[in-house]
């Protein structure tokens, strides 16, 4: 039987009742997996992107009682956090894996951000048909692009700009169903294809040429 990147018992970690068990079971499993990422993906953005990028991993250390809804690595131009920054991310919900772009309420840029996204909404016209939006990344719904490429983007992004709260994330979700019948290889090749298209939203967000 040939190997996949993740498996169901990664999707699973999620459904383990309490916290120490399912922390157990996600830092056993799931983990590893995110650290892999972390390793390659930030010497991919560190090369394509010129400046050094530096992987973080959830760690969910705040938490004392209500145990993660899910996972993720991100990266980030700064070696002490992400949140305040857009950045990337891989994760897993229960249902499904994400790959995405995001700006979260913490980024205090995230006015002149949304200003420059509002400009450049054609951007978005570039994605393939299956990417999602979303304002929220603590909620699992989100947004089908083909069909939100006016109205629903410009309100999320006029929300990411006016709303303190407000925030954006774009990129992929793929079901769990799909998720694990990629290789290694495969899933990486997948995810790289993932960031490509994404940079040049990305680069708007950050300015870089």
């Amino acid at each position: 039987m040939s190997k996949t990147f993740w498996v169901n018992k990664d999707f699973d970690v999620f459904q383990i009742d309490g916290l120490e068990n399912r922390m157990e079971a996600l830092i056993a499993n799931v983990r590893p997996k995110f650290e892999e990422l972390g390793s390659h993906f930030s010497h991919y953005f560190s090369g394509t992107l010129g400046n050094e990028y530096f992987p973080h991993v959830a760690k969910h250390a705040r938490r004392s009682v209500n145990p993660p809804k899910d996972s993720w690595v991100a990266f980030a131009p700064y070696k002490r956090g992400y949140k305040a920054l857009p950045h990337f991310q891989i994760g897993l919900w229960g249902s499904h894996l994400f790959i995405i772009v995001a700006v979260i309420y913490e980024a205090p840029d995230k006015v002149a951000i949304a200003e420059r996204l509002l400009k450049k909404k054609t951007l978005f016209n570039k994605l393939p048909a299956n990417y999602i939006i979303s304002g929220d990344h603590m909620k699992i719904d989100t947004t089908p692009l083909k069909g939100a490429k006016k109205e629903e983007l410009t309100q999320l992004l006029t929300r990411l700009r006016d709303v303190k709260k407000g925030e954006f994330l774009v990129g992929i979700h793929i079901p769990r169903e799909e998720a694990v019948t990629y290789s290694d290889e495969a899933f990486l090749q997948l995810a790289e294809n993932t960031f490509e298209q994404l940079l040049p939203i990305y680069k708007e967000m950050v300015q870089i040429k």
